[in-house]
């Protein structure tokens, strides 16, 4: 029996991953160019750029449509795609276009913009795969996915994505990757990335505060951050935190529903943890919504 037709799953910057039906077989089934069987979770996808078909391999795994870096760059006009293979990294230029992508990395950098891959890059028999909508995004493409026709269409913008000097804000990068660097230094990328979630997750709520200064610094109902109480907020981050306060500015999230955490090992206070509804735990801290 086909399972239900595509589901979307959206960051709450609005990227989207595109997910289609089984085959009349119940199984999933794509051609590629590498000669290599899919695995049961894999599908193709038809992809259209401007009402023209994409000629390229493009293949669904676990509900992402991805398509390989190199060809799709190519496709899209990009002057040289360059392999490092010491660091085994792409470096793709445009114009007005720089990116790069390195295997197994969560994320690509796209004239200085952070694009978050929640799966991360993948690599097969040698060919660098990433999400549709994040190397759409690089190249200034809109994408729409038509549920009827399990067809991705993409619309092309001015070519270019809008450089990170520009898209950032200094003040919110500051903050957000002070307290990202104050309360989870410690802690993996998507931890940092969890606890930037909860801040903006905050922003975004009406019943906190609407910037990011405002909420690390909220004493409506008693300190919500500790490091803004300690002083300890106003360290330098590291080099991770900064990165995880982008990919968080740019959308990225753990969940869209968490807004609390503790670390419930050195907590004295244990009014979340009895009061709210428990999420996820991601190293040392434990998340609420």
């Amino acid at each position: 029996m086909a399972i239900a037709a595509a589901i979307l799953l959206s960051f709450a910057s609005g990227i989207t991953v595109l997910a289609e039906d089984m085959n009349e077989n119940g199984t999933f089934v794509l051609q590629t160019d590498m000669g290599q069987a899919p695995a049961d979770n894999e599908a193709s996808v038809c992809v259209y750029i401007d009402n023209i078909e994409y000629t390229g391999t493009a293949f669904l795994k676990d509900a992402i449509t991805y398509v390989g870096i190199r060809e799709f760059s190519l496709y899209m006009g990009a002057q040289s795609v360059d392999w490092d293979g010491a660091v085994k990294a792409a470096a793709i230029v445009a114009d007005n276009l720089t990116i790069t992508a390195q295997n197994g990395s969560k994320y690509i950098t796209a004239n200085g913009r952070y694009l978050w891959i929640r799966d991360g890059i993948i690599n097969l028999d040698g060919t660098m795969y990433v999400p549709i909508r994040v190397i759409a995004q690089a190249f200034d493409c809109s994408v729409a996915w038509s549920e009827e026709e399990h067809i991705a269409y993409l619309t092309s913008g001015n070519g270019a994505i809008e450089s990170g000097s520009d898209f950032y804000s200094d003040d919110e990068v500051l903050w957000l990757s002070r307290v990202i660097h104050a309360e989870a230094q410690g802690e993996p990328l998507e931890g940092k990335i969890a606890v930037g979630s909860v801040v903006l997750n905050r922003v975004n709520s009406n019943q906190f505060p609407n910037t990011i200064y405002s909420v690390i610094f909220d004493m409506s109902a008693g300190v919500q951050f500790s490091p803004a109480a300690s002083g300890t907020i106003y360290c330098t981050p590291n080099e991770e935190s900064v990165l995880a306060a982008k990919l968080c500015l740019e959308g990225a999230r753990i969940s869209d529903n968490v807004f609390f955490f503790v670390n419930q090992s050195t907590a004295k206070n244990t009014w979340v943890s009895d009061n709210r509804p428990y999420v996820m735990t991601i190293g040392n801290h434990t998340f609420f919504a």
